[in-house]
């Protein structure tokens, strides 16, 4: 598809999508009741979960279904079950419709062609694309990045979320991001970022429009092997330019706890979001509780532009470095991590995963630099997906050192291009960023080859060298 047509029929997707939503409430029967089946090849599927954001309801064992709509519903959604492809348009995920005028709603969905047990994901986050220049780096770097690292994985399922922030306030390039995730090539899920809301058209309950008649609901549930995927909206609005907070709202905890119901309680559960949980959404306990139950959770956020990994009330998540690195001015987010992506791998209910760097080979996982000082020389190696289960070494002209003292401090390559009011350009805003992922060793000038070795909590070794 070329891109003239392509954006066209987004375009003309986008139109549709915003007269459905405006006019939804008159497409459903009188009584605001809607009923289906969920079928495959024919046949009724059972236990299939259906909302529509309010109420949750499963199919019976004819794959049929009959739910109430809520006055404020806007779509109704299937969580696609395991074994079932994700439903999608050039890629993008479609999982959510509209009732006929008889309030009838059917679900066909097709079989996957295998086993879905081992999978894998990509995670996204903040593309950030605010201007034409920022697409083409986006096009030229981190789509063909990214499609060679899905090309790796063979036959393996696999699927993408984007965490938010796809665009920077221009409503205009959704197109252009749309684009980006047909040429990867896999079904991509989206989650609202603050910079995909629409500051001009009321609070919270607004804001979301435009991102709704393009990508649909803003919070959601799939499945796929034994892992369960929800997708939330943490980002409220208030209502004045430009200001929002970290918040999850309770309409959305309780249909969480709804859809929950539905998931075994050791299942692999996944939720995606923009705004990271564990310090900046301010009413992360009572989301904490609803997981009480769940001991395999991971959360994946974006929106820092820096890379963390972290474990708070048994649960753990993922902050992640950007598509976007520091907003296309450099190739590292303001932490030292380069611009890059989450990749996971799921087997069954266990879960590995790596960062993957933009232009970088995936074994490479760390960064090392050495300077001189007055009577010494100093190691600072910045480790970016380090988290508690690792372990950093050293070694000085082959002779093993022990570990490594982590450090909270700048990137030296960080400080070295966005230091300063002028730097970097033209966004002179992005600045270094203190970071814990950084490793530091002081010894002596005669010293003249440095190599650190980082184990990962899964046991792969990752090895950085240099001559000082």
């Amino acid at each position: 598809m070329n891109r003239r047509s392509f954006i066209q029929k987004t375009s003309l997707l986008t139109t549709t999508l915003f007269v459905s939503l405006k006019s939804f409430s008159s497409l459903i029967a009188v009584d605001g009741l809607v009923s289906g089946r969920v079928t495959s090849k024919g046949k009724g599927i059972a236990n299939v979960v259906i909302s529509d954001g309010y109420s949750v309801v499963q199919t019976d064992k004819n794959g049929s279904y009959q739910i109430q709509l809520h006055e404020l519903a806007r779509f109704v959604w299937i969580s696609t079950p395991a074994g079932y492809e994700f439903k999608t348009e050039s890629s993008i995920a479609r999982h959510y419709y509209k009732p006929d005028t008889n309030g009838q709603l059917n679900f066909d969905i097709k079989p996957l062609k295998q086993n879905d047990n081992k999978h894998n994901f990509i995670i996204w986050a903040d593309p950030q694309v605010k201007n034409k220049k920022d697409v083409q780096q986006m096009m030229e770097t981190s789509v063909p990045d990214t499609r060679r690292v899905v090309q790796s994985m063979g036959n393996t399922p696999v699927h993408g979320i984007g965490v938010g922030d796809l665009v920077w306030d221009n409503f205009d390039l959704f197109p252009a991001y749309d684009e980006a995730i047909a040429k990867i090539g896999i079904p991509f899920f989206q989650a609202l970022g603050n910079h995909d809301q629409d500051y001009r058209q009321g609070g919270d309950e607004t804001s979301d429009r435009t991102f709704q008649a393009h990508y649909g609901p803003t919070y959601y549930s799939f499945n796929r092997g034994k892992a369960h995927y929800v997708v939330l909206d943490d980002v409220r609005y208030l209502g004045v330019e430009r200001t929002y907070d970290g918040y999850i709202t309770p309409t959305q905890l309780e249909w969480l706890a709804k859809d929950l119901q539905y998931v075994p309680k050791d299942a692999l559960l996944i939720i995606s979001l923009h705004i990271p949980v564990h310090n900046q959404v301010k009413n992360r306990e009572d989301f904490y509780a609803v997981l009480k139950d769940f001991k395999n959770v991971h959360i994946m956020s974006g929106h820092t532009h820096y890379n963390k990994n972290v474990i708070q009330h048994g649960i753990f998540e993922h902050n992640h470095g950007t598509v976007c690195g520091g907003w296309w001015t450099g190739p590292i987010c303001e932490d030292g991590t380069p611009r890059g992506y989450g990749v996971y791998e799921v087997d069954g209910t266990n879960l590995k995963w790596y960062y993957k760097s933009t232009g970088r080979d995936k074994n490479e996982q760390l960064d090392i630099y050495v300077d001189t000082l007055t009577n010494q020389k100093r190691l600072i190696a910045n480790v970016w997906n380090y988290d508690p289960d690792w372990k950093v070494e050293y070694f000085l002209d082959g002779k093993a050192m022990g570990t490594l003292a982590q450090q909270e401090g700048f990137d030296p390559l960080a400080v070295k291009l966005y230091k300063g009011d002028k730097l970097p350009q033209p966004r002179a805003f992005v600045e270094p960023r203190s970071t814990d992922h950084l490793f530091m060793a002081h010894f002596g000038p005669e010293v003249k080859d440095v190599r650190v070795v980082a184990t990962d909590r899964f046991g792969k070794k990752y090895e950085a060298k240099i001559n000082s």
